[in-house]
Formats: structure tokens, sequence, C-alpha cells
């Protein structure tokens, strides 16, 4: 039977080597950066990705730097969602709704280009496919393929971090290999959480990503997570290269998911 003491002293090592074992985890697990930037960061105050010469490094940043307004824009989201699932809930129950709660609901129809010309459960339903939130991940990784990572010219100059386009002379910056005949440009957006929203409200507004909304919708309704890998495939409509975009995102979430 061994002594006490000998216990005891025993038990200090295993507890130092497991410590020892934790320090050597920690100090090999990469961490976030979290870059102290609002909401409203104007084009000025948008970091140099471009100068961060460190690829893990500059992924953290990107990722880092972008991910408190996603977050943020999907809060407000899904602050809605609720209303609205609180609203057909009253609603399956029997009961009355009063009119500022169906005087809100109206207004969250037309900010999602839902026309609610009544309210009912079976009215709410469809609506409820449009307001809903993205995965984040799936943002973060969609953002640093469209703009190399925060360096493209789109985004330094026009917090663009999605490629979204706009049809009218002077709202964006013209593309250089703009082809004759084309009068498209690239949106500017005056913040961050301006070209996240608009963002976020083309994919749960724009009939191109029907299918998107189709997939989450379905997920929701078997009760099962909503991933950033199940909904990539619904942009398939996002880029002219199609199921070769789709494959590219779905690379990228794979192997940059450490730097999240």
């Amino acid at each position: 039977m061994r002594p006490l003491a000998g216990v005891i002293v025993a038990l200090g090592l295993v507890a130092l080597g497991i410590l020892w074992i934790e320090t050597q985890v920690d100090e090999k697990r990469p961490e976030v950066a979290r870059l102290p930037i609002q909401p409203n960061t104007a084009v000025s105050a948008l970091p140099d990705f471009a100068a961060i010469a460190d690829v893990r490094e500059k992924k953290r940043a990107f990722f880092g730097f972008l991910r408190p307004t996603v977050e943020q824009v999907n809060l407000k989201i899904n602050g809605q969602r609720q209303f609205l699932l609180q609203l057909k809930q009253r609603l399956d129950q029997g009961l009355t709704i009063s009119g500022p709660q169906a005087a809100k609901a109206e207004r969250i129809a037309q900010q999602y280009g839902y026309e609610l010309r009544q309210i009912s459960s079976e009215t709410l339903a469809p609506l409820l496919v449009r307001v809903d939130t993205i995965p984040v991940e799936m943002v973060l990784v969609q953002a640093a393929n469209e703009t190399g990572w925060g360096s493209s010219r789109f985004a330094r100059d026009g917090l663009n971090f999605f490629g979204q386009w706009c049809f009218k002379a002077g709202c964006g910056l013209v593309p250089q290999g703009r082809d004759d005949g084309r009068n498209h440009e690239v949106a500017k957006f005056d913040t961050v959480e301006a070209s996240v929203s608009s963002y976020l409200k083309n994919l749960n507004t724009n009939p191109a990503y029907q299918d998107l909304r189709a997939i989450r919708s379905e997920l929701r309704g078997a009760r099962m997570e909503v991933t950033a890998a199940s909904l990539i495939p619904g942009l398939i409509r996002y880029s002219e290269r199609k199921e070769a975009y789709v494959d590219e995102l779905l690379n990228m979430l794979e192997t940059n998911r450490r730097y999240m």
C-alpha cells in the first residue's frame, strides 16, 4: 500500500502534467481576431487587410472584423421572426391580435417585399420563409471569396463585401471589366452594417434565391440545424460559375473553420 505522502506527490505530478498538456493545446488553438470596429464603420476606418502578410492572421482579422456586424444584423432579423412566430401562435390558438401588432407585421412584410393583404396563420407562413437568419459562417466565407479577404477595390472603396450590383448611374463603382452596353455598377455603402443588411435582404427576398429559402424552411420544419454547408448550395444562381462557385464556397468553408 502506497504511503499517503507518496500518493499526494503522485497526484500533484499528475495535475501538473495535465496543466502542461492543456497549456500546449491552448497555445496551438487559433484565436479569432476581434477588432474594435463598430457596425457603422466608414470606409476610412476599414483595416488594410492587404497589408497583413501572414495569411492566417489575415483570415482571422477579416473574419473577426466582419463577424460582429453579421451577428448584429442577424439578431435584428431574428427579433422580427420571433415576433411573427408569436403572432402566428396566437392566431393558431384562435386568439386576436392588436392593431399595433398588425401594423408591425405589415411593416415587416413590406420590408421583405411580401404583400400581406390580411393577417392570418396562413398568410404569415410564407412571410416566415423570408424572415429568417443566415448562418454567420456562410456569410463570412462568401465575403472572403467575393473580396479576396477584404482587399478588393469594391470592399476598400465601397464597403461592398458581397459583389452586389446596382443599376442607377452613380449608385456605386463602375467595374473596370464591364462589357459594352452594360449599365450595372457595384453598389457602394456608407457603413458595414448597410452592406451586410442589403446582402441578407437580397438572399431573403430575391427570386433567384428561392431554393435557398426553401432549403432553410424545410430544415426549420424538420427541427434540424440550419448550417452554412446546408444553405450554400442555394447560392447556385449567385454566380455565373454556378456549381463551380458552390463547390468553391464549400471548400473554403471546410478549410477555414479554424479561423472563424
